[in-house]
């Protein structure tokens, strides 16, 4: 009973000094619903925007391919004897790739070569003869014929002997080998791939409506998964005459340097093809957007406060989006600090250097979360004890 009547007591003291409390603050003035205590200025980085060039162009999507690929497969069946290089490394045009056993090739060469010394040696002595006439002319002739014979048998060998050493068709960078030293292989099977990355080429296709707008030299923006943030610039190289009857589309073909080999065959890469100047407009950064539901807004600063700021955009550039309606040349917009949680509209801002705003929040939101607590000193944090623990949860 007294443990009961001590603690009605002690909650109706809590509900009196409740009441004397709630409503007004010391002067007389409501208490703040919300935003920064104190009339503290939240910290963002902002930029002026002003009308800019916008350039027109076509968005599309692609696939990279290597600018000179080939499977390097042999002429002849043979044994391999020695590989020359290392799998995915860099070759030259005209470096050995793969040697095969040549013996049984360079002996039909040296026999070849062989019948042709005594060919030569026997024409010579048949030629000196016929103009002494002690041989008939026909004889002279018979043995020129077995000379051009030999001579042929001779260049087939040496064709035959030079098969045996695989050679890079052009300077580009090695695949992963499909085969081992002591292996035999066959005519025409797959022994590695070379490709040449630098420069490296695009494929992509247009529909029949943007052949006006098509021609060989256009620069063109692309990026690829793998780097997200870095923009890799080229031309247009060719442009396929023969419109393709099942999707009404023309294949482009576009080539990109590629000098540190960061760009690879078989990427899907997402492209804008510039067509021209369409311009000047005003752009605001992509970071300052924000979207609720369908209704996409920024927030502007008007006389040292945030304003939410419904806009309608036009076309996407990397970095930037066009917009149609809602601002205008001289608006301050909100680059960063705009998505901060005690951000809303009529909220008292301050511009800071940029990279400012994001470290500032932290400092605001803990001035925010102190201000209760020093106005409160009786608040739960103060309560000690197992009994008081129990009644704050």
């Amino acid at each position: 009973m007294r443990r009961t009547a001590l603690f009605s007591g002690i909650v109706l003291l809590a509900l009196a000094g409740l009441a004397g409390c709630g409503g007004d603050d010391a002067d007389g003035a409501p208490a703040a619903a919300g935003g920064p205590p104190g009339g503290m200025q939240l910290p963002v980085e902002t930029v002026t925007i002003q009308p800019r060039p916008l350039q027109s162009g076509l968005d599309t999507v692609g696939s990279l391919r290597a600018d000179e690929s080939v499977v390097v497969r042999p002429e002849v069946a043979g044994r391999i004897q020695r590989i020359h290089f290392t799998e995915g490394g860099t070759v030259r045009a005209g470096q050995p790739l793969f040697t095969l056993d040549a013996s049984l090739a360079r002996a039909s060469y040296n026999e070849a070569a062989a019948n042709l010394a005594n060919s030569r040696s026997a024409n010579t002595r048949a030629q000196e003869l016929a103009r002494d006439q002690l041989i008939a002319r026909s004889d002279a002739d018979n043995t020129r014929a077995a000379l051009a014979v030999d001579r042929a048998r001779v260049a087939s060998a040496q064709a035959a002997l030079a098969k045996m050493t695989l050679t890079a068709p052009f300077s580009g960078q090695v695949g992963l080998r499909e085969v081992s030293v002591g292996e035999f292989v066959n005519v025409g099977q797959d022994l590695v791939t070379l490709v040449r990355l630098d420069p490296i080429e695009v494929d992509f296709s247009l529909p029949e409506t943007a052949m006006s707008q098509l021609r060989t030299g256009q620069n063109i923006r692309l990026t690829v998964d793998a780097y997200p943030d870095d923009t890799f610039g080229g031309e247009v190289v060719a442009i396929d005459p023969v419109i393709d009857p099942a999707s009404r589309s023309a294949r482009v073909r576009a080539r990109i340097p590629n000098p540190d080999g960061r760009l690879h065959p078989g990427q899907f890469a997402r492209l804008q093809l510039q067509t021209g100047a369409g311009g000047d407009a005003l752009m605001v950064p992509e970071q300052a957007l924000m979207q609720d539901g369908e209704t996409r807004y920024v927030y502007t600063v008007v006389d040292g406060k945030a304003k939410r700021t419904p806009i309608t955009t036009g076309v996407r550039v990397p970095g930037f989006f066009q917009v149609v309606e809602g601002l205008q040349a001289g608006d301050v917009v909100i680059t960063a600090g705009q998505a901060k949680p005690m951000m809303q509209d009529g909220m008292p801002v301050v511009s800071v250097p940029p990279g400012g705003a994001s470290a500032a929040a932290p400092a605001g939101q803990a001035a925010r979360a102190q201000a209760p607590a020093a106005e409160s000193p009786a608040g739960p944090s103060e309560t000690t004890g197992p009994d008081a623990s129990a009644e704050v949860k």
